[in-house]
């Protein structure tokens, strides 16, 4: 039995185009520049902040974050940032009776912004304002505190097995992987992902699997 949904932020809810973006123009390189470089560092397994890194290898990313929010072109996210099954999915899990969570590798503020999208959400929570990121297991046991449920009645969804769905078995939740985003489609079907209790195509099937 499912009793608790807790979702990954980044690829699973959101799009990382605008993210990303915002870093490529801060930094005076080509968008596609910057999106090929993270998805190389991610395949060489090595976290996508690394990216940042190849093109300044001196950067101090968070006094560059500090350094982007005091000029106007810091973290935004609204309506149009989120996946268009994110809304109507998650309301859905909650008129099942399901609780449904937000917890990911996100800054304070990217928290701020989730929760001024009012998203059809019970919590959200992110690495930052925790001080623990994932695959830390410290993570995820942070995530069953929030929930309140047995590991086995709590299902973590996200697009990356090396963050998501991998340290969440090991956790002892269930886990479903998403086949979106670069990460997602990229290790669909193959060994990385088979952890995973489920792969998904879109949120609407949590729904599904919720009611079995």
């Amino acid at each position: 039995m499912i009793r608790t949904v807790v979702f990954d932020v980044g690829e699973t809810l959101i799009r990382d185009d605008r993210g990303w973006g915002a870093w490529a123009d801060w930094l005076g390189i080509p968008r596609h520049t910057l999106s090929a470089l993270v998805g190389a560092v991610v395949v060489q397994g090595h976290d996508n902040a690394e990216a940042l890194r190849l093109i300044r290898p001196d950067i101090d990313i968070a006094a560059e974050r500090a350094a982007m929010e005091a000029a106007g072109v810091g973290e935004h996210l609204d309506e149009s940032d989120l996946y268009p099954d994110v809304r109507p999915a998650l309301a859905a899990l909650r008129e099942a009776g399901l609780r449904v969570l937000v917890a990911g590798n996100q800054t304070a503020r990217a928290g701020a912004l989730l929760r001024d999208l009012k998203l059809p959400a019970d919590e959200i929570a992110t690495s930052e304002e925790w001080g623990i990121a994932k695959p830390d297991p410290r993570f995820f046991a942070r995530v069953l505190d929030l929930a309140g449920t047995a590991p086995s009645e709590t299902v973590y969804v996200g697009d990356h097995p090396a963050n998501d769905t991998q340290p969440a078995k090991a956790a002892g939740l269930r886990a479903a992987h998403l086949r979106r985003g670069p990460w997602g489609h990229l290790w669909s079907g193959k060994a990385e992902a088979a952890a995973a209790d489920w792969e998904i195509d879109s949120l609407h099937d949590l729904v599904r699997l919720a009611a079995g």
